[in-house]
C-alpha cells in the first residue's frame, strides 16, 4: 500500500486528486492540504511514502517545502505536480530534492503511473520537462569548469540560493551578514559569467 500525502491549494483539483488516489487499488490517501506551512509536521505525523506537491502555495512555496522535507525525511519521495514549466522552477525543484516533476495537464492514469514509478525508485517527468533536463547536458562540461572556480563559501551561497532561500536566510544559515552574501553573489556572477540569480541557479548542479 503506497501512502500518499497531497499539497494543492486549488480546492476542486485537490478534491479530484484525492478521489483519484483513494479510488486506486494499492494507494492510500493519508492527507490533503491547501498549503505546506506545516509540511514537516504533517509528514512526521502521517508517514507518507510519496508526497504530491504543488509549487505556488500560499505562505510558503512548494520548492521551499521540498528543501526542508528532503533534509528531514530523505526517504520520502516528492513528486512535483504544477503548472510551471520554466527552467528556473524545474531545476530549483529538482536540486531541492524532488524525485519527479509533472505538469497538471498530465492525464490521471499517467499521474497514477508516476506515483508508482517514483515509489519504485524512478524519476518520472512530463515529456516537455524531460526535454529541458536533457537539453542541459551539452553545456554541463562548461558549467562544471565554471563552478570549479568558486570558493567553498561561494558554493555554499549558491547552494542555498538554489534551494530557494532569500539573501536574509542565506546569511542566517551561514552566520554572515547580508552585505557579505551580496559580495559573494557578485563574485559568483563574475566567475559564472551570469547577470542574475536565475542564471546562476541554472548553471548549478549539485
Amino acid at each position: 500500500m503506497i501512502r500518499i500525502l497531497l499539497f494543492e491549494d486549488n480546492e476542486p483539483l485537490r478534491e479530484a486528486l484525492s478521489v483519484m488516489v483513494s479510488d486506486t487499488d494499492g494507494f492510500k490517501l493519508v492527507g490533503a492540504f491547501g498549503d505546506c506551512l506545516r509540511a514537516n509536521d504533517q509528514v512526521f505525523q502521517l508517514q507518507p511514502d510519496v508526497v504530491l506537491m504543488d509549487i505556488d502555495l500560499p505562505g510558503r512555496d512548494g520548492i521551499q517545502a521540498v528543501t526542508s522535507l528532503h533534509r528531514e525525511f530523505p526517504n520520502v519521495e516528492v513528486l512535483m505536480l504544477t503548472v510551471f514549466d520554466d527552467d528556473d522552477r524545474v531545476f530549483r525543484a529538482l536540486c531541492a530534492g524532488a524525485s519527479g516533476y509533472l505538469l497538471k495537464q498530465t492525464p490521471p492514469d499517467q499521474i497514477i503511473r508516476a506515483i508508482q514509478d517514483v515509489y519504485a525508485g524512478g524519476a518520472p517527468m512530463s515529456p516537455s520537462i524531460a526535454r529541458k533536463v536533457i537539453a542541459t547536458f551539452p553545456a554541463r562540461a562548461t558549467q562544471t569548469a565554471d563552478l570549479d572556480q568558486l570558493t567553498s563559501r561561494e558554493a555554499q551561497v549558491l547552494h542555498y540560493l538554489t534551494q530557494g532561500l532569500s539573501y536574509k536566510l542565506v546569511a542566517a544559515e551561514l552566520g554572515i551578514s547580508i552585505e557579505t552574501v551580496r559580495t559573494h553573489i557578485k563574485r559568483i556572477y563574475e566567475k559564472l559569467h551570469v547577470h542574475s540569480v536565475t542564471e546562476a541557479v541554472a548553471k548549478y548542479r549539485p
